[in-house]
Protein backbone atom coordinates (compact mmCIF):
# COMPACT_ATOMS: atom_id res chain seq x y z
CA UNK A 1 0.00 0.00 0.00
CA UNK A 2 1.11 3.57 -0.90
CA UNK A 3 2.14 5.91 1.63
CA UNK A 4 -0.17 9.53 1.52
CA UNK A 5 1.96 11.79 1.05
CA UNK A 6 1.38 15.81 2.67
CA UNK A 7 0.23 16.71 -0.51
CA UNK A 8 -2.03 13.71 -1.27
CA UNK A 9 -3.85 14.66 2.13
CA UNK A 10 -3.97 18.41 1.01
CA UNK A 11 -5.68 17.68 -2.14
CA UNK A 12 -8.60 15.82 -0.24
CA UNK A 13 -8.50 19.03 2.43
CA UNK A 14 -9.02 21.45 -0.62
CA UNK A 15 -11.55 19.41 -2.21
CA UNK A 16 -13.95 19.13 0.15
CA UNK A 17 -13.17 22.40 2.03
CA UNK A 18 -11.69 24.32 -0.88
CA UNK A 19 -9.21 26.59 1.60
CA UNK A 20 -6.96 26.43 4.50
CA UNK A 21 -4.40 27.92 6.31
CA UNK A 22 -1.45 27.51 8.46
CA UNK A 23 -3.28 26.30 11.38
CA UNK A 24 -5.64 24.30 10.01
CA UNK A 25 -3.14 22.17 8.44
CA UNK A 26 -1.28 21.71 11.55
CA UNK A 27 -4.91 20.67 13.12
CA UNK A 28 -6.14 18.50 10.60
CA UNK A 29 -3.26 17.30 8.47
CA UNK A 30 -0.48 17.34 10.98
CA UNK A 31 1.17 19.20 7.90
CA UNK A 32 3.73 22.18 10.11
CA UNK A 33 5.38 22.98 6.25
CA UNK A 34 2.06 23.87 4.66
CA UNK A 35 4.30 26.52 2.25
CA UNK A 36 6.30 23.97 1.07
CA UNK A 37 3.60 21.58 0.10
CA UNK A 38 1.78 24.33 -1.64
CA UNK A 39 5.27 25.14 -3.20
CA UNK A 40 5.23 21.45 -4.40
CA UNK A 41 1.62 22.00 -5.52
CA UNK A 42 2.08 25.21 -7.66
CA UNK A 43 5.66 24.13 -8.87
CA UNK A 44 5.22 20.34 -9.73
CA UNK A 45 2.17 19.78 -10.17
CA UNK A 46 0.89 22.62 -11.84
CA UNK A 47 -2.09 23.37 -8.98
CA UNK A 48 -3.64 26.94 -9.55
CA UNK A 49 -3.69 27.79 -5.47
CA UNK A 50 -3.81 31.35 -4.30
CA UNK A 51 -2.80 33.12 -1.20
CA UNK A 52 -4.99 35.73 0.73
CA UNK A 53 -4.25 37.80 3.34
CA UNK A 54 -6.64 37.73 6.16
CA UNK A 55 -6.84 39.45 9.50
CA UNK A 56 -7.52 36.88 12.59
CA UNK A 57 -7.13 38.18 16.27
CA UNK A 58 -4.13 36.70 18.31
CA UNK A 59 -4.44 35.28 21.82
CA UNK A 60 -3.58 39.11 22.95
CA UNK A 61 -6.95 40.28 21.21
CA UNK A 62 -5.35 42.36 18.69
CA UNK A 63 -5.31 41.83 14.92
CA UNK A 64 -2.67 40.01 12.83
CA UNK A 65 -2.72 39.01 9.05
CA UNK A 66 -2.41 35.26 8.24
CA UNK A 67 -2.38 33.42 5.10
CA UNK A 68 -5.16 31.78 4.09
CA UNK A 69 -4.74 29.08 0.72
CA UNK A 70 -6.99 28.63 -2.08
CA UNK A 71 -7.39 26.62 -5.03
CA UNK A 72 -9.32 27.26 -8.06
CA UNK A 73 -12.09 24.49 -9.05
CA UNK A 74 -14.43 23.89 -12.02
CA UNK A 75 -17.47 25.38 -10.94
CA UNK A 76 -19.48 22.85 -12.91
CA UNK A 77 -17.75 19.44 -11.59
CA UNK A 78 -15.81 20.64 -8.57
CA UNK A 79 -12.25 19.47 -9.85
CA UNK A 80 -9.44 21.33 -8.99
CA UNK A 81 -7.65 22.94 -12.14
CA UNK A 82 -3.97 22.10 -12.81
CA UNK A 83 -2.45 24.55 -15.33
CA UNK A 84 0.40 22.38 -17.77
CA UNK A 85 2.77 25.19 -18.24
Amino acid sequence: MAKTTHADRLLDYFKEYGKITSLQAIQDLGNTRISATIHTLRKREGYAIYTNMIEVPNRFGETTQIAQYTIEKNPLTGELIKYNF
